[in-house]
């Protein structure tokens, strides 16, 4: 075994010459850049896996929804117009890709007339787009340029909260004791609390 990688060497540098290669190094033989070659690959395909999760929070965040409108019309609410002025501010500099949320505000579905739905919400929608671009433009004095409105029906933002009231509830009852009566004493410690019960 002894000297058995050497003889190995010898023999790729020989065949290496023969062939007119020159004599073959360690640097040919071996990454020199190990292990930071790897290591930066691996950083770049962990870092490329958040990209969607990254692009699809910023849609989200330039949304207009419902709510930011009054119900069933094109009529921005206060909310509505502070979210469009936090977007057109946005620094260095603003996207200029608005979404809007599809309208489902006001409207009822008739099975009789199933496209009349369709064509109250492409209504509304179109409606909206305008109020949004107008408002942008008037807020901007077309100093950001033009903004696009792309209507979507993204799922809504946030985390359904029922486990967490299921807690709540859950920590209400397991509640001993009770304020103090006045008198020194404290009320009764063996029964939950007495009152509105907490919100579902």
């Amino acid at each position: 075994m002894k000297g058995l990688i050497r003889k190995a060497a010898l023999a790729l540098c020989c065949v290496a010459g023969a062939g007119g290669m020159g004599c073959v190094t360690y640097h040919d033989l071996v990454d020199p850049c190990y292990p930071a070659r790897y290591e930066a690959e691996a950083e770049h395909e962990v870092s490329a896996s958040y990209a969607p999760q990254v692009g699809n929070g910023h849609v989200l965040d330039q949304t207009v929804w419902n709510y930011d409108f009054e119900v069933g019309s094109d009529k921005l609410t206060g909310g509505g117009m502070e979210h469009l002025g936090y977007i057109a501010r946005r620094r260095p500099t603003p996207d200029p890709v608005v979404y809007l949320q599809t309208a489902h505000d006001e409207l009822t579905y008739d099975p009789t007339k199933p496209e009349e739905m369709s064509a109250k919400r492409q209504d509304l929608d179109a409606r909206r787009v305008m109020a949004v671009q107008k408002f942008l433009n008037a807020l901007t004095d077309g100093r950001r340029g033009e903004f696009q409105v792309q209507v979507h029906d993204p799922s809504p933002v946030g985390v359904w909260d029922a486990w967490g009231a299921l807690e709540v509830n859950s920590l209400m009852s397991r509640v001993r004791g009770g304020l103090s009566t006045g008198g020194g004493g404290s009320a009764s410690g063996g029964a939950p609390p007495t009152g509105p019960a907490p919100p579902p």
